[in-house]
């Protein structure tokens, strides 16, 4: 028996590309039989829209944009509950699409769509950020804290570049002008720290902004999270470094620490700037100090 089936589209996603891909799909929807489309016209609308389609009865949500699109959709699947949580497909059709890089999605939209509404689904893993007032937030790839999200804010801001370039072009613009580390207590289940910080980014999956491989270990089905931190180090160091972490080779320097955990708490000094998977969590108006997170388990069926 055929899947009932939602796609949620962001038209916007790649600077407006994703409209034009979208275009070519229909055939293929067209030939699997039937499959409803909705499209994102602001943000958090995809969280929308997922959950109504869990409370609708549909099996299965198919992101059909970037890393973001994804990442709205995962929030609002995670309001249903997991008996009748639909599954998750994977078309990427953004900038960095670390995510489906991650699950393994095919790069092609058309054979990911196709994959999509015929594939197998497993279980993989969420994080949970839970903020100091109680909002919270799931995520699916990375959670990326002081640098990390300062880069992410710039690249937002730059309409002419895309992709794994953006990144690049957002990375050096922020350690030349935003280079300013955190005096951060960090606290797990296994380990407490308290460290001036440039960036720590905490990973379900292994890569993000593109290609920049922060966790090369991480799995998003292994029961934990991954994380990788970078303590106070000058601008020549930290241009040092930035290839090592396009390669995944970072860890082998001292002002790098990397490591596992299930939960993880922390205080910073200042107002701790965050992204969730690309999405901007907290911006430079914050006063955000405090938080956690954690690892949810088998929390989402996706087809891999």
């Amino acid at each position: 028996m055929a899947r009932k089936v939602k796609l949620i589209l962001n038209p916007m996603a790649n600077m407006g590309n994703a409209w034009k891909v979208a275009k070519d799909l229909r055939p293929i929807v067209a030939e699997y039989g039937h499959a409803d489309w909705s499209g994102t016209v602001y943000p958090t609308h995809a969280i929308e829209l997922a959950r109504q389609a869990g409370e609708q009865g549909y099996d299965m949500v198919i992101a059909v944009g970037g890393d973001g699109t994804v990442h709205e959709v995962i929030n609002g699947l995670m309001q249903i509950p997991a008996r009748d949580r639909p599954l998750l497909g994977i078309v990427p059709t953004g900038s960095g699409n670390d995510f489906a890089h991650a699950v393994g999605a095919f790069a092609e939209p058309e054979v990911a769509l196709k994959h999509a509404l015929s594939g197998e689904a497993t279980p993989i893993d969420l994080g949970l950020l839970t903020e100091e007032d109680g909002r919270k937030e799931y995520f699916d790839n990375t959670l990326g804290l002081g640098f990390d999200a300062i880069v992410t804010i710039r690249s937002h801001k730059l309409p002419i570049v895309r992709g794994f370039l953006m990144y690049l072009t957002a990375v050096i613009q922020t350690i030349i002008l935003n280079f300013d580390p955190m005096g951060l207590h960090v606290e797990t289940e296994s380990e407490t720290w308290d460290l001036p910080t440039l960036m720590l980014t905490l990973c379900n999956g292994p890569r993000e902004g593109g290609g920049f491989l922060v966790a090369p270990e991480a799995r998003l089905d292994d029961g934990i999270l991954h994380y990788a931190t970078i303590r106070k180090v000058s601008r020549p160091m930290m241009f040092r470094l930035i290839p090592e972490v396009m390669k995944g080779t970072h860890g082998r320097f001292k002002p790098v620490r990397m490591g596992t955990c299930r939960k993880m708490s922390m205080t910073s000094d200042r107002s701790i700037y965050i992204h969730a998977d690309g999405e901007i969590f907290t911006g430079f108006g914050s006063n955000l100090r405090q938080l956690s997170i954690e690892v949810v388990p088998n929390a989402l069926r996706v087809v891999r």
